[in-house]
């Protein structure tokens, strides 16, 4: 995905200074995301859905999880569905059912939480960097190809923020190298590219259902999607500790099972994913609309409503700015939360040094991590939360809000 063929980002000049002082510290007005809010509307269900798994005293795996599978799998239009302990398992369980290993290399990109490079360098195998897109944080599939070499086992493109990466032209890569495409799409379930459900394009999709996530657990949990019967089988044994039948291990796997209790509180909240991904979209286009209203352009850069090929969830809204950091602590102490994914990328992480990369390696994602900063975006944020949100970024920046 270039620059030029998809412009999901308002591209102004930033060289307005800030405002000079900031406002005292204050309580937070609200929260970054109000958890609480999305449980007030869905409790009696919750609430039956654990006194429904506490009465059976079945607690992992078992038919709660079992059901979550098919109805994931229905939604997503996947043929499988294999329920995991997280989403960092869900991509361990992906490179290890795919059998790669030491001496392979998986392309990534360096813009992303440590768990997308982490889980390739955690079977042993090497993450190879790639830069990303700067109007979509998503890795620039113009730049895979150079990437590739001998020792090339697969791609794992992550959907960054919710925004499904430009899938496509990375398919014709991965077939015409013999490459398997490993999804991260832990932030963007329900998301979809040309009509197909994010996590359901490549070999494999991995989710997360981490407490913030669009469709979140009460704790960890995760999920991998593959249309190959035998990929899923193996995962199936993958996370019971290579197991078939109880006792007897036909590979070496490992214990990652999901909860029934999580399973059970994740079917409540499944059929809410559509209509909360909705608000999600709603909320992001009124903050166009605000910052559009604001005369911010000239300082600060902010998310254009993607083509409609591309549909966009907005586990996070972000927006840019040369003061990033001055700004979150002035918002934080105005009371408006705020949050960075991610100030460091992953190929300067400490984790990472043996890879031998070094600063300016990666010029778009370095940049992003500089300035990016998330906005609250929850379905249940209100228009007087948001607009105190864009008020606070407009009088950081000395500009008049008409929010």
């Amino acid at each position: 995905m270039t620059t030029t063929a998809l412009n999901l980002f308002d591209q102004k000049s930033t060289t307005r200074s800030p405002a000079s002082s900031n406002p005292p510290s204050a309580k937070p007005a609200f929260d970054f995301l109000d958890l609480t809010a999305q449980f007030a509307t869905i409790r009696e269900e919750v609430m039956s859905a654990i006194t429904r798994v506490m009465e059976s005293q079945h607690f992992i795996l078992g038919p709660e999880v079992k059901h979550l599978e098919d109805e994931i799998a229905e939604k997503l239009g996947a043929t499988h569905a294999i329920a995991c302990a997280s989403g960092t398992d869900a991509l361990i369980l992906a490179l290890m059912a795919a059998q790669i290993g030491p001496g392979d290399e998986v392309i990534t990109t360096p813009f992303s939480f440590i768990a997308t490079a982490g889980s390739i360098a955690m079977v042993g195998a090497k993450p190879v960097f790639v830069d990303i897109d700067p109007l979509t944080y998503n890795i620039d599939p113009a730049l895979i190809a150079a990437s590739i070499t001998p020792n090339t086992r697969a791609i794992m493109p992550i959907h960054l923020f919710g925004l499904p990466a430009d899938m496509s032209p990375i398919v014709n890569i991965a077939r015409d190298h013999n490459l398997l495409i490993i999804e991260d799409a832990a932030q963007a379930i329900g998301a979809r590219y040309h009509g197909q459900s994010a996590g359901t394009i490549g070999d494999f999709g991995c989710f997360s259902f981490f407490p913030s996530k669009n469709l979140g657990a009460a704790g960890d949990g995760g999920l991998i999607t593959t249309n190959d019967s035998a990929k899923a089988e193996c995962l199936r044994m993958l996370r019971v500790h290579g197991s078939k039948k109880k006792y007897f291990h036909d590979i070496l796997g490992t214990n990652s099972r999901l909860d029934a209790l999580q399973a059970a509180i994740l079917r409540v909240k499944l059929p809410h994913l559509d209509s909360w991904a909705a608000g999600r979209r709603h909320r992001a286009d009124r903050y166009r609309q605000l910052f559009a209203a604001s005369k911010l352009d000239p300082v600060i850069t902010y998310p254009s409503a993607p083509p409609n090929h591309f549909q966009h969830v907005y586990n996070q809204f972000t927006i840019r700015s040369l003061f990033r950091d001055q700004l979150k602590d002035s918002l934080r102490q105005t009371g408006i939360p705020s949050e960075v994914y991610y100030p460091l990328c992953l190929h300067l992480q400490p984790a990472f040094a043996h890879l031998g990369y070094a600063l300016g390696a990666f010029p778009m994602a370095e940049t992003a991590s500089q300035q990016a900063l998330s906005l609250p975006v929850f379905p249940e944020l209100s228009d007087e939360q948001q607009d105190l949100v864009v008020k606070a970024i407009a009088a950081f920046h000395g500009a008049s809000s008409a929010a």
